[in-house]
C-alpha cells in the first residue's frame, strides 16, 4: 500500500489527524527532502524511517520501492510542503503502483492553487492549473494560449520572475484583466492581492516580493 500524504504549506496545524497517524503507522516515509520532513515529524512526535525521493533520483529507485511495495511494504510519500505530484515529484512512484497493481490512497489535505483561486473573488466553478510556465522556449505559446481560456487559470511563480510573469501577462491578456496574486499562504505574511495585471505589476516592482507565490488570472 502507498499513501500519498499532503503536508502543511504553511502553519504546521493544517495537518489532518488522520495524515499524522498514517505517517506513524507506516512502515517507511519517502520524502523530497528528509530535512525539511525531519522538522514536521519532531512536531509531531513521528519516529518513521525517512528515504530520500525527489526529481533527481526517482527514476533510478521507483522500480525498487515498487518491489518493496509488493514484499509487503507499507510508504507514504510526502513533498516538502503541499500534495505530492502536483508540480512536486509523485507521479512516476504513482503511476508505477497503478501498473503493478499496488493500491494507492492520496489523502485529501494542503495545496496552495485551491485557497488562492478561492481567497482570489474570480470565478472558481471551472478553471486551469497551468503550474510552472516554461522558462524561455514555449513560453510565449502558453500564454498565448492562457490569455484565450474563457474560465480562470493558475499559475505557481517564482519570486524574482514574478514581476516579468505580470508584465507578460498583461501583454497577452490586456493591462485590465483582473488577476490575484496569493502570496506565502497559510504563512505569518499570508497576502491575497486583486487587481488588474497592470496595477499588479506596478505594486509588486516597487514593493519587491518574497514566498512562495500562486497567480490567479481571470477569464477572457
Amino acid at each position: 500500500m502507498l499513501y500519498v500524504i499532503p503536508t502543511p504549506i504553511g502553519n504546521l496545524e493544517d495537518m489532518t489527524w488522520r495524515a499524522v497517524r498514517m505517517l506513524k503507522e507506516v512502515d517507511l516515509v519517502l520524502a523530497e527532502d528528509t530535512r525539511t520532513t525531519k522538522k514536521l515529524f519532531q512536531h509531531y512526535e513521528i519516529e518513521t524511517p525517512l528515504r530520500s525521493y525527489h526529481a533527481h533520483n526517482e527514476h533510478g529507485i521507483t522500480q525498487q520501492l515498487v518491489e518493496q511495495l509488493q514484499a509487503g511494504t507499507t510508504m507514504a510519500l510526502v513533498s516538502d510542503a503541499g500534495t505530492p505530484g502536483i508540480s512536486d515529484p509523485g507521479f512516476l512512484i504513482v503511476r508505477a503502483c497503478q501498473e503493478a497493481q499496488i493500491q494507492v490512497s492520496c489523502l485529501p489535505g494542503p495545496t496552495s492553487f485551491v485557497p488562492a483561486v478561492v481567497a482570489s473573488g474570480l470565478p472558481c466553478d471551472r478553471f486551469h492549473f497551468e503550474g510552472f510556465l516554461p522558462h524561455k522556449k514555449g513560453r510565449q505559446t502558453r500564454l498565448q494560449y492562457l490569455a484565450s481560456l474563457p474560465h480562470t487559470f493558475i499559475l505557481l511563480e517564482s519570486p524574482h520572475r514574478l514581476v516579468k510573469c505580470l508584465h507578460q501577462l498583461a501583454e497577452h491578456c490586456g493591462e485590465d484583466r483582473i488577476a490575484c496574486v496569493a502570496r506565502e499562504i497559510s504563512k505569518i505574511h499570508e497576502e491575497v492581492r486583486t487587481a488588474p495585471l497592470s496595477q499588479l505589476a506596478q505594486y509588486y516592482e516597487q514593493k519587491g516580493v518574497k514566498g512562495e507565490i500562486v497567480v490567479v488570472v481571470g477569464p477572457a
